[in-house]
């Protein structure tokens, strides 16, 4: 996919990761970004900076995402790439208490189920669209210290091959982006077996994921350093496995 002419959405686009992709969708000339977010005040920035259309939507509700979806469509005639980035992070094991569990899969998993529910039927009807879901290393490997994050991003990235195993055949193409830290208000003051490998900027993240777009591969591994880990973990399950728990015993309880 080439972005020159293109409507994108980008929920969670006022900041981090999506502020990135926002940024670098318009310097490669994307004709309309329509970007979400539930912070106002930064959705109105984000969208002055670009030009780009601001839409308040908790991503967590479907009425929200269907009407974000019906808006576009209707404002712009088609949604050709629609990056679910939205998601959130919290700490602790099972014990955590069922109300976080809840608001984790409703913004890292069912947002992204939300998504192509509504905007799948148009893109068939034509057949053609594109979906970005951010899905973190933690869907391909796991994360130290969350429970929640570790399931609800292996959650997500399955959702993301469901899709492009189901309907790839019909024109729709789907890319996963599985980033370890990237700069943003969810990684500020972090530390842990997440920052191993650096902290990128968000900037360098959308680098790596134009260039994807463009050759349309499924994966998108900004640290190159996960696509070994994540080989490492399909060639030697229960090596890898206890690797992963001597980071456990390394870092802890820390994100």
């Amino acid at each position: 996919m080439k972005l020159q002419g293109k409507t994108v959405v980008v929920t969670g686009g006022a900041s981090g990761i999506g502020l990135g992709l926002v940024r670098r969708f318009k310097e490669e000339g994307a004709a309309n970004i329509v970007i979400a977010d539930i912070n106002q005040q930064e959705l109105d920035d984000a969208a002055a900076e670009v030009s780009g259309v601001a839409r308040l939507c908790d991503v967590s509700k479907e009425e929200q995402v269907k009407d974000l979806v019906e808006y576009t469509e209707k404002t712009f005639g088609r949604i050709d790439l629609f990056c679910g980035n939205a998601g959130i992070i919290a700490r602790g094991g099972v014990e955590t208490p069922n109300e976080t569990w809840e608001k984790m899969w409703a913004v890292n998993v069912m947002a992204h189920v939300y998504a192509t529910r509504h905007a799948l039927p148009a893109m068939l009807e034509r057949g053609d669209g594109y979906f970005l879901i951010t899905a973190s290393a933690a869907g391909l490997l796991s994360q130290i210290g969350s429970a929640t994050y570790s399931v609800t991003k292996h959650a997500a990235l399955s959702l993301a091959e469901w899709v492009k195993i189901t309907h790839g055949a019909q024109g729709i193409k789907v890319s996963a982006l599985c980033p370890q830290a990237v700069e943003s208000k969810m990684t500020a003051g972090g530390s842990g077996a997440a920052f191993i490998n650096g902290m990128l900027p968000a900037a360098a993240v959308a680098d790596e994921v134009v260039k994807c777009l463009e050759a349309e591969r499924f994966l998108v591994l900004p640290h190159p350093e996960v696509d070994k880990y994540f080989k490492n973990k399909a060639n030697d399950y229960e090596r890898w496995l206890k690797g992963m728990q001597r980071l456990q015993e390394q870092f802890g309880a820390t994100l």
